[in-house]
């Protein structure tokens, strides 16, 4: 006679005796997509990803300047546009651009923007691949985030991380501020600088530009709406033109009295320190004067007069809101093109 044995299973809501293991499976599957994300990137930028070396200009001021210089940049055209930084290139006699393919060229400087840290090379060479500016604009924090270079030629470098913050600001060489900066905590290694961050599409989301190392190794990248803009603006004009009003200023603060007499939107505002005899502003802004708006718009620091002393305020009119001897008044200045 047979016998008939039932077994019963432990109970277990997930019909599964080993979820850590089904956890740990789910995981590896997470993590080998993001590995595929980086890697498929990777491959589609990196042969857009050139290698700049230049023969720098010796200069006197410099203690410690090198004849040379190295840095990353990429193709965004067939007919040999590239992007990369403006502190790259600057003062560069010579500029040699080498290609994935090991193909070498020299390049021409088309325009740079020290005020954003970016310029525009031309290499005349044929079979060139390109990437295409994405849209900044539509990028959130935690979006991944790939930087990839080309610091020694043949063999590209790539860092991958997330975006960490949007909308940054980050002083230029020249002194002014990089408006809508995107930091990142993906690593820029030494020779990426000038290369593209980008997104898990392969689109340009930004231009590696720097690196703060005291801040935990945070970096940054221009943005790629601020990029395509200023890139448009030197292939067509070689610049990007900006106003320029004469003056000597420094942010300081307001009277809290005036600002509250006056009902003033700032705390702070520009104190004209000096006046060009020559320039836009003489004979209208006067030594100790506070500018607090221009054109209605608040004027809190010498970074948001440089803000509106953009190509539209070239040759007309705007209108200057200040405090002079504690009494609020308008005045009409025509800033002139910076040169």
């Amino acid at each position: 006679m047979s016998q008939s044995i039932s077994v019963t299973a432990p109970h277990n809501h997930s019909d599964n005796p080993f979820p850590q293991a089904t956890t740990l499976q789910t995981d590896a599957l997470l993590l080998d997509a993001y590995s595929r994300t980086v890697v498929g990137v990777s491959q589609a930028v990196s042969p857009s990803v050139v290698q700049i070396k230049v023969s720098k200009k010796p200069n006197p001021q410099a203690r410690q300047q090198q004849p040379f210089g190295t840095g990353s940049g990429f193709i965004i055209s067939s007919d040999g546009f590239i992007v990369t930084n403006s502190h790259v290139v600057n003062s560069a006699l010579k500029i040699e651009v080498v290609l994935q393919d090991g193909r070498e060229f020299s390049g021409k400087l088309v325009g740079e923007d020290p005020a954003t840290d970016l310029a525009v090379l031309q290499i005349n060479g044929d079979g060139l691949r390109s990437v295409r500016f994405g849209n900044s604009k539509t990028l959130q924090v935690g979006q991944v985030a790939v930087a990839i270079g080309n610091p020694y030629g043949f063999q590209y470098s790539v860092t991958a991380g997330v975006v960490s913050a949007l909308g940054r600001t980050l002083r230029s060489e020249s002194g002014r501020l990089i408006d809508d900066v995107i930091q990142t905590d993906a690593a820029l290694n030494p020779g990426n600088s000038g290369g593209p961050l980008v997104d898990s599409s392969g689109l340009v989301i930004g231009v590696n530009t720097a690196v703060i190392l005291p801040a935990q190794g945070l970096c940054f990248a221009v943005s790629s709406s601020l990029a395509e803009y200023v890139v448009g603006k030197l292939i067509i004009e070689g610049k990007v033109r900006r106003g320029v009003i004469g003056i000597a200023g420094q942010t300081a603060p307001i009277n809290p009295r005036s600002v509250s007499y006056h009902q003033l939107q700032n705390k702070t505002g520009v104190l004209v320190q000096g006046v060009e005899p020559t320039g836009p502003a003489s004979g209208v802004l006067l030594v100790g004067d506070i500018v607090i708006a221009m054109d209605g718009q608040p004027v809190h620091s010498i970074d948001d007069l440089h803000k509106h002393l953009n190509e539209s305020a070239i040759n007309r009119m705007v209108e200057l809101t200040l405090l002079r001897n504690g009494q609020k008044e308008n005045v009409g200045v025509r800033p002139k093109e910076m040169r």
